[in-house]
């Protein structure tokens, strides 16, 4: 596999020992996978290394051209139905639509960030403002709401679209 992120759980014993352990996006999906009475099969092996091997935001589609281009054997309903299970795993989440299809991006190992996407040429700009952050956690405490998890993503036109809106 190409990109392997390394998590360290700390374990304490029942002797108050601590105990340190490493796992991969690879352990994490088979645990996962046994949790649910699935196999790893080597289509799924396939499926996840693909996905560690892209950068940036993928879709199905540009995830099953790659895997097709490589083994030729894995069908793109394989591909859509793996999706729900990498997600279950928290190796990756949806992030946004853009341009009609979910978009997708790794998660395990990868801190929060925000989106920026262009409804014209699909462009997503990654960002991170820490206003925006504080603003959300002041308004779940003062609703008394605890989060698991929010997106922010912000649909748009990016300066070269504009430009060619604007007739520029």
């Amino acid at each position: 596999m190409t990109e392997r992120a390394i998590w360290v759980i700390i374990a304490i014993d029942n002797q108050s020992q601590l105990g340190v352990v490493m796992v991969n996006q690879e352990t994490i999906f088979k645990r996962y996978l046994r949790s649910k009475g699935l196999k790893f099969t080597p289509e799924r092996r396939f499926i996840l290394e693909a996905v560690l091997s892209l950068s940036g935001h993928f879709d199905v589609e540009r995830l099953y051209d790659k895997l097709h281009r490589k083994t030729g054997e894995i069908s793109l309903a394989t591909v859509y139905r793996s999706i729900p299970h990498l997600i279950k795993s928290g190796l990756i989440k949806e992030v946004m639509r853009c341009q009609d299809r979910p978009q997708y991006e790794k998660s395990f190992g990868y801190p929060h960030h925000d989106h920026l996407v262009c409804i014209g040429c699909g462009k997503i700009v990654e960002f991170k403002d820490d206003e925006i952050e504080e603003l959300q956690d002041r308004v779940c405490r003062k609703y008394g709401f605890k989060p698991t998890e929010h997106r922010l993503g912000i649909r748009g036109y990016c300066r070269n679209c504009q430009g060619k809106i604007n007739g520029s």
